[in-house]
């Protein structure tokens, strides 16, 4: 099987990704109007629009990332696929579970924690399909017998553990943890804490690469300052999901030092991209113009999002921030504002690499477009969460209604620049989308032509 065929399940990976993230950006806005006019499509609960938006969004992000993986090691790193079938498999498999999933959410049917708010059977299939993954990512980079870059390393990181954690996960179908309220708790956001580190893992090492790639130089893949955030984001994995247990019982240093070490990660984080931003050539940035310039917009989102975690990780903030819209606006920065940019310069590196410039060039002014009025929007949305979460946690009366209603302002805009930030989203990921599928046309036909293995 050769390169252009092996890279062709990348490619329907990161599509199919950019119509999880349509989709969940659709359920997200659905999800505000209601908050707001709790008779919006009444038919179509909160209860089920929540869970629609979490899931295509975290679909989103494991989506792009495996599919840019898939991708680059045969296009790109000559280390042809241990087994296309497998990937193939692994496609299929996540495509008719989710397809699943969604139907169980839509019909009513829930079962499951938090991210993962469907019925637990429905777990076989991811597991199935990230053994599939796991085998075949280290029988492929096992081929290259050269020191491995950060970034092969981060990858695998991230498999193994994103396995472990989700093994934890549902750990609450056992009696032991089940039927003890504090345990259960402790080790669901122990193992959801630790899950994030694990996505981030992907996201931040196809960072590194597309670092690597663009300048054309490897220091940013094999740098002591690369492994020292590698070592440092394993660290933070396995115990930075601490700061999220504050209402559980636990000693107070423990909380501190996780937050410092998640703090830690995103600065030295930050200031590579800087750097690297620094480095590189005029001709560097104009070749890769629409995946540097949301590289930049996620470093930007390191920084803001850096600032607002240090603020509310003083314990005496945490104590009126914990659990109100600021909570959520740090999250919100997080998976837009870092992940989302940095999925999005993948997908708009691998379009400049595979096609012509007179194919792609026309489309520029939409991007640029939608990437100002998704990032404006999301620094509105971002505020008003921020503001919204501030009234909450000030107000000392005694009725909610009250305290409510005097946040709405905030929430009206939280709901409405949700609406243009889908809105940006939606012009960048159109365009994403359909030249992406210029690339497949080829490899899917190349495909069609091979001979049964």
């Amino acid at each position: 099987m050769t390169s252009a065929t092996a890279h062709f399940t990348g490619l329907r990976f990161i599509r199919l990704g950019i119509l999880a993230l349509a989709c969940g950006m659709l359920f997200g806005v659905i999800g505000g109007l209601q908050f707001l006019f709790p008779e919006f499509l009444q038919e179509l609960l909160f209860t089920k629009t929540r869970p629609l938006h979490v899931s295509m969004v975290i679909a989103w992000i494991f989506l792009v990332a495996i599919g840019g993986i898939y991708f680059y090691l045969p296009r790109q790193c000559n280390l042809s696929l241990f087994s296309v079938g497998a990937a193939n498999w692994h496609f299929w498999i996540f495509l008719v579970g989710g397809l699943t999933i969604v139907a169980s959410y839509l019909s009513g049917r829930f079962g499951g924690r938090e991210y993962f708010e469907f019925p637990p059977i429905l777990s076989l299939p991811i597991f199935l399909s990230w053994i599939l993954f796991g085998v075949n990512y280290f029988k492929t980079v096992s081929k290259d017998k050269e020191p491995w870059p950060v970034y092969y390393w981060m990858w695998g990181t991230g498999i193994v553990f994103f396995f472990i954690t989700y093994i934890e996960s549902h750990l609450y179908l056992i009696p032991y943890f089940r039927e003890n309220m504090v345990r259960e708790i402790t080790v669901q956001w122990k193992s959801y804490g630790a899950l994030t580190g694990s996505w981030n893992m992907l996201v931040y090492g196809t960072a590194l690469y597309l670092a690597a790639k663009i300048s054309g130089c490897q220091k940013y893949a094999r740098s002591k300052l690369a492994f020292g955030l590698y070592f440092l984001g394993l660290f933070n994995l396995m115990f930075g999901w601490a700061h999220h247990t504050y209402l559980v019982p636990s000693d107070t240093w423990i909380r501190s030092f996780a937050y410092f070490v998640s703090m830690t990660e995103l600065f030295i984080f930050g200031k590579i991209i800087w750097d690297w931003r620094s480095s590189l050539e005029d001709w560097q940035k104009g070749r890769h113009c629409n995946a540097y310039r949301f590289l930049i917009a996620a470093d930007i989102w390191v920084f803001v999002n850096l600032g607002l975690a240090l603020i509310i990780s003083v314990p005496f903030f945490n104590l009126f921030t914990h659990g109100t819209h600021i909570t959520v606006a740090h999250a919100m920065g997080s998976t837009i504002g870092i992940n989302s940019m940095i999925l999005l310069a993948s997908i708009f590196y691998v379009i400049r690499e595979e096609l012509p410039e007179s194919v792609h060039t026309h489309c520029t002014p939409q991007l640029r477009l939608g990437y100002w009025v998704s990032n404006i929007s999301l620094a509105v949305f971002f505020t008003a969460l921020v503001l919204a979460g501030i009234g909450k946690g000030m107000y000392d009366g005694a009725s909610f209604a009250e305290m409510m209603t005097s946040i709405r302002p905030f929430l009206i805009v939280f709901t409405f620049s949700g609406v243009t930030l889908m809105i940006g989203l939606w012009i960048i990921l159109w365009n994403g989308y359909r030249l992406i599928g210029q690339i497949m046309a080829p490899a899917a036909n190349s495909v069609a032509e091979a001979e049964p293995t």
